[in-house]
């Protein structure tokens, strides 16, 4: 008999937010290199990030100069990009992330600080 493989950490991670009733977000930033815009975006969203979703978040930085197909591929209009896949729906901001109550009210998380 084959044995069952067992589940990844990213897999035990995800069960065990479900079990908790929390949402996992989901985002990817894309930026342009190391331009000044772009290293704002990244600070602010990993700011924001800790502060509001600490250990329910996913983020992952996509330099659109390293690696152009994926820029292409989201269709990209500008950068710096962050797009929020998860917790639907998905949602597209454009610029350094600098207004964080906005970012926040669009995300979809001003309805998770006022649970808390």
């Amino acid at each position: 008999m084959p044995e069952e493989a067992s589940p990844t950490k990213t897999e035990e991670y995800e069960q065990a937010l479900k079990e908790s009733g929390a949402q996992l977000y989901v985002f990817r930033l894309y930026v342009t290199g190391a331009s000044r815009q772009s290293l704002q975006a990244i600070d602010n969203i990993k700011q924001l990030c800790d502060e509001n979703f600490s250990g329910r978040y996913q983020l992952e930085v996509i330099d659109i100069y390293q690696q152009p197909e994926l820029a292409m591929k989201a269709q990209l209009l500008a950068a710096p990009t962050l797009i929020k896949h998860q917790p639907p729906p998905l949602q597209r901001l454009i610029g350094n992330l600098s207004n964080t109550e906005d970012t926040l009210r669009r995300l979809g998380a001003t309805e998770q600080r006022e649970k808390r």
